[in-house]
């Protein structure tokens, strides 16, 4: 296949400017059953997460008595993709994206809390197009806020690159298919400190600063439809108990 045409009249293939981020749609408490859950639509990834504890540990012998355990479990659905993931289950990339997502959260949740119980962090993702690591751990920050499970700040996350030359955020399926870089990272709320960053692609170290840098800004963005989905979670559940009363 032919590689597509990245940029068009100053434009990306979409429309989109180098700086601006696809449509992102953020819902909180969206499973009953779960402790905590959110929904995200981000361009056209669909991604669903659910947090579940502070529980049990099992096996109890893998208990630590000064923490929590924090597992991830990242999957992709077989109906996810045209043209990836044809079957069901773990694979190396789930695996491997399970680790990264668990590495972002555990200097940020606060695990020293819960001793001798697990917390599991369930994201699955419906329907991939581009980005769905970031769209994956944007879900699952917002789950965990959603248990109420205590964290020192909230992380959001977007990946950067460089298309036909050009430094932009949010790369799309084409983009991150056929771009020169693409650099997922995530970032806390409070102290802006790099809790992700991975890199396919070669990037000069100025251009890798200037990548962070308006990543930074588009990670900003995010968190404010972060902090909405939550507000209006609680706001939604206020209004509930009301109505209860």
């Amino acid at each position: 296949m032919d590689k597509p045409e990245l940029f068009k009249d100053g434009k990306r293939i979409d429309g989109r400017t180098p700086k601006e981020l696809r449509p992102l749609k953020i819902e909180a408490g969206v499973l009953e059953e779960a402790s905590g859950s959110a929904y995200v639509e981000w361009g056209g990834n669909k991604v669903v997460a659910g947090v579940y504890g502070p529980r049990e540990c099992i096996p109890k012998h893998g208990a630590d008595p000064y923490k929590a355990l924090l597992k991830v479990r990242y999957t992709m659905a077989p109906f996810c993709s045209k043209s990836e993931h044809g079957r069901s289950g773990p694979n190396r990339r789930s695996r491997e994206i399970s680790k990264v997502l668990r590495e972002a959260f555990e200097p940020v949740v606060m695990l020293n809390q819960f001793p001798k119980t697990q917390i599991d962090v369930y994201v699955e993702v419906l329907q991939a197009e581009g980005g769905t690591r970031v769209s994956a751990l944007t879900a699952a920050a917002v789950a965990l806020a959603d248990a109420g499970i205590p964290m020192k700040e909230m992380v959001s996350g977007v990946a950067v690159g460089k298309l036909d030359g050009q430094l932009v955020v949010d790369l799309g399926k084409d983009e991150d298919n056929y771009g020169e870089s693409d650099v997922p990272m995530a970032i806390t709320s409070k102290g802006k400190e790099l809790v992700l960053l991975q890199m396919d692609g070669l990037l000069t170290r100025e251009e890798l600063a200037r990548n962070l840098d308006e990543g930074i800004e588009a990670c900003e963005k995010v968190y404010e439809l972060q902090a909405q989905a939550l507000r209006k979670s609680y706001e939604s559940a206020h209004e509930r108990g009301k109505l209860r009363l």
